[in-house]
Parts: structure tokens; sequence; C-alpha cells
């Protein structure tokens, strides 16, 4: 098995992050940064991109249509 290390960019601060067992908030270099995205993605500042967007005011339901 290689004894390489595989490091990763920390996606909020771009700090170098070894992803193991070393890094408990891999692939954040730390607790605030993980926290720091996951306020951005409950602020909705992120987001997955889709092919249509539901809109609020459109009514939906997750409930069978019979």
């Amino acid at each position: 098995m290689d004894n390489e290390q595989t490091i990763v960019n920390c996606p909020t601060c771009r700090k170098p992050v070894i992803w193991g067992e070393e890094s408990p908030y891999r692939p954040f270099c730390s607790k605030r940064c993980q926290l720091i995205d996951l306020g951005e993605w409950a602020d909705e500042e992120k987001r997955i991109p889709s092919q249509t967007d539901i809109n609020d005011s459109e009514k939906w339901s997750e409930e069978d249509e019979r």
C-alpha cells in the first residue's frame, strides 16, 4: 500500500488539508471553515444547479397524485 498522503485544499480558505484520520473536518481545515461553508448553504449563497427551478410560489407536492 502507498504511504503517500492525499492533500486537498480547504474549500473555504484554501489551506492544505491532509485527507486522513488526523483531519476530522476534512475536506475543511477546521470547524470554523466547516461552519462558514454550512452558513453559505443555509443562506442560499451556494446551491446545486438544476435544469428546472421550482419557485416557492409554485404549488408542488411530494405526495402521489392519483
